[in-house]
C-alpha cells in the first residue's frame, strides 16, 4: 500500500465531529507554605493556559492530520464560551456549528498545578441532556452542516455533558445513511446502547464492561469475541473496535456474511502521559475509514496513533509526519 499517497488524501477530507467540547484550563504555580486559613496548600499561580478540550481535542487531530474539521457542539452563552470560539478561531476552525444556549454553562476543567503537581481540579458544566429547544436548535444545525458541506465521515464524540441525545443519535445517522457517510463513536455510559446503526464503535475495555454489565478477568480473543457479539447484536454495527490499554486493540468486521476479528498488539513505548490517546485513536480510525481502509489496517494505525500521544505530556494532537514515519517503518 502507497502509504505517503494515502497521507496526502487525507487532506481533502471533511469530518465532522459533534459532541461535547470544553476548556481545558491550566494554572501553574509553586507551593511554599500551608495557608493559614485552613490546612491546604497555597498555589503561587505564575501562568494559566487554556486550551481545547473534549471534542474540539478530537478536531484538533484531525486538523493535525491535515483534514478540515466541522465541529458541532452546544455550550453556554456566556463568558467562557466567547473564549472557546476564540480558541477555536486561534486554530483556524470554523465555529458555524456552535450553539449557544441561555440554559447551557460552557464546560471548563480547571487543574492547578503545585511545584508540577496536580493538587485539584475545579469542573464548570452542565451535564443535564439538552431540553427540548435546544436539542432542536442543535438538530437544524447538524442537518444544515450535512446537507450543505460536502461531509465524509461523522464523529459522536461523547462525555456524557448532555449534548448528544439519543434523539440526536438517531436522527443523525438516518442521515448519515441516506448520504452514505460513514458514522463512528467514542462513547461513554449514558448513551452507549443508543448508538444503534453507526458504522464503528469504539470503547474502551472500561465502557464495554461497564456498557454490557459484563465482566471477565483478561481481554482474551474468545471473551472480547463474545462480548463483541454481544453488542454488535444490540447495535448493529458495521465494526467494533476495543481499545485495550497496554494489550493493543481489538476490531471485529461484521460488514460481511462472515464476521473477521483481529487482536492488534501494542508497540513498546515509553508511555509519559495516556491523557487524550482515546481522541486520538478515534480520529485516525475515521480518517482511515472516510478512505475505506480495511478493519484490519484502520485498527492498525489508530493503535500506533494512539501509543505515539502516550509518549507525550498532556493532552496533545497527533503528528502527521511522525505517523507516517511510523507507519512507513511498521508496515
Amino acid at each position: 500500500m502507497e502509504y505517503k499517497k494515502l497521507f496526502e488524501k487525507i487532506n481533502k477530507l471533511n469530518i465532522l465531529i459533534i459532541g461535547d467540547v470544553m476548556i481545558d484550563s491550566y494554572m501553574w504555580g509553586k507551593v511554599e507554605r500551608i495557608s493559614p486559613e485552613a490546612p491546604v496548600p497555597i498555589v503561587a499561580v505564575s501562568k494559566i493556559e487554556d486550551r481545547l478540550g473534549g471534542a474540539a481535542n478530537v478536531a484538533l487531530n484531525i486538523a493535525a492530520m491535515g483534514a478540515t474539521p466541522v465541529l458541532a457542539s452546544v455550550i453556554g452563552d456566556d463568558t467562557k464560551s466567547h473564549l472557546l470560539i476564540k480558541l477555536m478561531q486561534e486554530q483556524g476552525m470554523n465555529t458555524d456549528g456552535i450553539c449557544l444556549s441561555k440554559k447551557r454553562k460552557t464546560t471548563v476543567k480547571t487543574r492547578v498545578l503545585g511545584n508540577k503537581t496536580q493538587m485539584l481540579r475545579v469542573d464548570e458544566e452542565i451535564d443535564t441532556p439538552l431540553n427540548e429547544e435546544d436539542e432542536n436548535m442543535f438538530m437544524s444545525t447538524i442537518e444544515e452542516i450535512i446537507n450543505t458541506k460536502h461531509i465524509d465521515a461523522i464523529i459522536f464524540q461523547d462525555y456524557d455533558k448532555g449534548t448528544i441525545t439519543k434523539d440526536i443519535i438517531n436522527h443523525v445517522v438516518r442521515l448519515a445513511k441516506k448520504k452514505d457517510i460513514p458514522t463512528t463513536v467514542d462513547p461513554k455510559k449514558r448513551n452507549f446502547l443508543n448508538y444503534k446503526g453507526v458504522t464503528l464503535f469504539k470503547p474502551n475495555l472500561k465502557e464495554l464492561k461497564e456498557g454490557l454489565k459484563i465482566e471477565f478477568d483478561y481481554p482474551s480473543l474468545d471473551n472480547l469475541n463474545d462480548a463483541s457479539n454481544l453488542l454488535q447484536a444490540k447495535l448493529k454495527s458495521d465494526m467494533i473496535f476495543i481499545t485495550l490499554s497496554e494489550n493493543g486493540v481489538y476490531i471485529s468486521d461484521y460488514s460481511n456474511s462472515k464476521t473477521v476479528t483481529n487482536i492488534i498488539q501494542a508497540h513498546e513505548r515509553s508511555i509519559t502521559d495516556v491523557s487524550g490517546a482515546g481522541d486520538t485513536v478515534i480520529s485516525i480510525a475515521t480518517l482511515c475509514l472516510a478512505l475505506r481502509l480495511e478493519p484490519k489496517k484502520i485498527a492498525q494505525i489508530a493503535n500506533l496513533a494512539g501509543g505515539l500521544v502516550c509518549e507525550q505530556v498532556g493532552v496533545v494532537p497527533i503528528e502527521k509526519e511522525l505517523l507516517l514515519s511510523e507507519v512507513l517503518n511498521k508496515f
